[in-house]
């Protein structure tokens, strides 16, 4: 088993920080924007997709 070594670690892991490419703020902005687009729509077509499908249920079972 390999020791762990707490110094060289947090090395590595520094220079794996900076190589990192980080979004600008304007990117960040529009994919948000993006991700809640998406998320509304996602949720706008699964409350009507289950208020048809309960429509089609109670039509059936006569309730």
């Amino acid at each position: 088993m390999a020791k762990f070594k707490p110094v060289e670690y947090s090395k590595e892991v520094k220079a794996e920080g900076k190589k990192v490419t980080w979004p600008s703020k304007d990117e960040t902005v529009k994919s948000t924007i993006a991700v809640f687009i998406m998320v509304a729509i996602v949720a706008l077509f699964l409350f009507l997709a289950d208020q048809v499908m309960s429509f089609f249920i109670k039509l059936i079972l006569g309730l």
